[in-house]
């Protein structure tokens, strides 16, 4: 059907034709009532005899009528007039977003400003009980100054208040898949009963492709564009997309995961929880902030220092250093809040530094200060909240209580903070703010002697820290959160190489197993199991736990296992975004310069790398072991000999183990000195037993083996490092230039299609 200009519609005089949809054709036309312009759409006629499909059209302006917001257009009438039935809506002057997509992908700071105006309409709409279920570019329209505005409710469903359907809802009950298939949600594309999360990951997908320019589903046939939408993964981004980078980058890459999660609980559980990540990244994009030196004060950002133990009984300490510890991690709960993390958060305990100075080194507008007292089972809590911009006071309280009232307190101190800063709290963070992990305030003080002993490192730390654990687990019997304790400490026994034997391994894994079947979804748990299944050579489930725990939890830790494994792995841009938001989050702890300088030394940036490793070495950890060893093999890659000679044989003399043995074997390869070099290896149990469970230990050796003439030696080795997971070819075929006499050598070309293959398999299962 098409009107000519000049025929009327009830009271509407077409004007002209806009363009047409899978509901109707659309049309400029004179209200002559009113006399205004309108935009008119109008049911094709030979579809009017279908009951369906009409009370549909009508439904759609049941549903759109009843929605007044400045970002959806508004809804004038509707009727049935002269055989034909019509919806008339304002005329908006400007052009759908498809058109503003044709010139490719939309910087980011626009990007983000169009995608807030459009999860802001859906908000009203989804406050009112309608879902969309058609959102795509084509059903927005930006006006001449440049704001989106949604239309197109064709698909909306009314939901009544607790049912998932209404009796009104006829042409999209489930079992009837309605929608576009390249922007519908996975089960809108089953045909299954759908809520406001479908809009969610179909807002997702709009904002990917205003940041890519790519649909990622549009696979030409419906048939395929479902399959695609059912089965396969949305690519990340990649590195300066729309000009992101650092937080910013990282942040936005998290919201898409979030938003385009294949299952609907795993998605944010409203568009207006999308909407406060989205300001928050627009925030940083706005500053230019690229992480931990770039990142703006403006940001909602805060560091909790150390708390000062005034307890009478000196240790009490570890209370101190507890509250601190839980302080975090509750304010870590909360997605539109910085938090600075434990390790740098700690690097302050007893100084004297002001505190203007602490908020400009990590990047933070807000500081916490405070002091406990524990005196039997009295307790008293002092806080402070300062904005070190203008060292003014925001508030300074004190709690008292007894062991008992802890857990109130805690979360008293926690609500305080989050209303100092105006942060609006989600359904979901307010419920974790009120969460008690572990009830019994014995079992509480057990924990943090725990977390205090294993920190510390020292001698005997791990095994006392056991005992704590075990202990609480006795008070309150199963639970989720102590066994991942157990889990994540007997990891870090094993990998410090405290207790590297298979036995601790076993151990971490039992509880980890334990912690997850108890709380699938505890983010400790994932960290535990992740350092277990990475320790058991499983590449692709430990990394998904890593970077579960990773956002889940904010682990550190997670975090930068995860930028290590894919830097060996050949996914530098995502390693490097990942580290970079590391060092945004803990800006002061060396596994985040570790990690960062890995990043560069994995992409062949060695003279790069050996900045981030000295940067971290002169500022962070004078004397570390690793960073030192790292620094030498990133000069050594790099051609700088001398200097990285006098690193490998200072790292020699410490004595460290693991470290100063593959130091040793660098020197040997330095020297030529083949047998020199196969008889230090062949004597070092360690060392062979250490690169058993690793990717980049068999890797160093087999870069030594090269450089000393060993040429099939080297083969077995690096065929070690890629049977374990090192499949970066690149790095192998191209960078690495210890390897250049193994190329051309027919079982290194072998084994390069090896670690090809590997990586394919990777990603797949990535």
């Amino acid at each position: 059907m098409s009107l000519a200009p000049g025929t009327s519609i009830g009271r509407y005089r077409i004007v002209a034709a806009l363009g047409a949809g899978g509901m109707g054709e659309v049309y400029r036309a004179l209200d002559t009532r009113l006399k205004r312009e309108v935009a008119l759409k109008v049911l094709p006629p030979e579809l009017l005899a279908d009951p369906d499909r009409k009370r549909r059209f009508l439904f759609e302006a049941q549903s759109a009528a009843a929605l007044s917001h400045p970002r959806i257009a508004t809804v004038y009438d509707a009727d049935e007039a002269d055989g034909v039935c019509y919806l008339a809506m304002e005329l908006v002057a400007g052009a759908p977003l498809t058109e503003r997509l044709r010139s490719g992908p939309v910087p980011a700071s626009e990007a983000l400003a169009l995608a807030v105006e459009v999860g802001e309409g859906l908000a009203c709409a989804h406050a009112k009980g309608i879902v969309h279920r058609d959102l795509k570019p084509a059903n927005v329209l930006v006006d001449t100054g440049g704001h989106a505005r949604l239309i197109d409710f064709g698909v909306a469903k009314l939901l009544e208040p607790g049912s998932d359907e209404t009796t009104t809802d006829l042409a999209t009950r489930a079992g009837h898949m309605v929608g576009t298939p390249a922007y519908m949600a996975p089960e809108q594309a089953r045909g299954a009963a759908v809520d406001a999360r479908a809009d969610v990951f179909s807002f997702g997908l709009m904002l990917y492709e205003l940041l890519t320019g790519l649909r990622p589903f549009d696979c030409g046939s419906w048939p395929d564009t479902v399959a695609a939408v059912l089965r396969d993964p949305v690519p990340p981004l990649a590195a300066g997309t729309s000009g992101l980078a650092g937080g910013a980058f990282f942040l936005l890459q998290r919201l898409l995961d979030r938003c385009l999660a294949k299952e609907t609980s795993a998605r944010p559980a409203s568009i207006a929880e999308v909407l406060g990540d989205l300001e928050t990244i627009r925030r940083l994009v706005e500053h230019g902030g690229t992480g931990a030196g770039a990142a703006t004060t403006e940001q909602t950002s805060i560091v909790v220092l150390p708390f000062e133990n005034l307890s009478p009984d000196p240790d009490n300490a570890f209370f101190a250093d507890g509250l601190t510890e839980e302080l975090i991690a509750d304010l870590s709960k909360i997605r539109s809040l910085r938090v600075i993390s434990r390790t740098s958060a700690m690097h302050y305990k007893g100084t004297t530094k002001p505190l203007p100075v602490i908020a400009q080194e990590l990047s933070v507008r807000s500081v916490l200060e405070g002091s406990v007292r524990r005196a039997g089972n009295n307790l008293r809590i002092t806080a402070q909240l300062i904005d070190a911009a203008t060292d003014a006071h925001l508030w300074a309280e004190k709690y008292s209580g007894t062991l008992d009232d802890v857990f109130d307190l805690q979360e008293r101190l926690s609500r305080r903070i989050v209303d100092a800063l105006r942060i609006a709290l989600t359904p979901e963070e307010d419920r974790a703010l009120a969460a008690r992990p572990i009830q019994d305030v014995r079992a509480y003080d057990a924990w943090l002697r725990a977390s205090h002993e294993a920190w510390s490192l020292a001698s005997g730390g791990f095994d006392r820290a056991f005992q704590h654990l075990n202990h609480a687990l006795e008070i309150v019997g199963e639970n989720a959160l102590l066994h991942a304790g157990l889990g994540y400490y007997y990891a870090m026994a094993y990998d410090t190489g405290v207790s590297h034997d298979q036995a601790t391994l076993a151990q971490a894994e039992s509880h980890a197993s334990r912690a997850l079947a108890l709380e699938p979804g505890l983010g400790q748990a994932h960290l535990a199991m992740g350092w277990v299944r990475y320790k058991r050579g499983d590449f692709s489930v430990a990394l998904a736990m890593m970077r579960r725990a990773a956002d889940q939890h904010r682990s550190i830790d997670a975090m930068m296992v995860a930028a290590f494994m894919l830097g060996a792995a050949g996914q530098v841009a995502e390693a490097r975004r990942i580290a970079e938001a590391g060092i945004a989050a803990d800006p002061l702890n060396q596994l985040s310069g570790f990690a960062r300088g890995a990043v560069e030394f994995f992409d062949g940036r060695f003279d790069e790398a050996a900045t981030w490793f000295k940067k971290y070495l002169d500022e962070v950890a004078p004397g570390s072991p690793i960073l030192l060893w790292w620094l030498a093999q990133a000069l050594a890659y790099a051609g700088r000999d001398a200097e990285s000679r006098g690193l490998f044989e200072q790292v020699a003399r410490l004595e460290v183990g693991l470290f100063s043995d593959l130091s040793a074997l660098h020197c040997f390869a330095a020297d030529g000195d083949r047998d020199g070099l196969r008889n230090a290896l062949d004597a070092n149990a360690g060392v062979q037993e250490a690169a058993k469970t690793d990717e980049w230990y068999p890797n160093v050796i087999a870069g030594c083996l090269a450089k000393a003439g060993d040429h099939e030696g080297a083969i077995d080795w690096l065929e070690r490092a890629v049977n374990w997971g090192f499949c970066n070819h690149r790095f192998l075929t191209e960078l690495s230039p210890f390897l250049t006499p193994l190329r051309g050598n027919p079982r290194f070309e072998a084994l390069m299609d090896k670690a090809r293959e590997h990586q394919r398999a990777f990603l797949a299962a990535f």
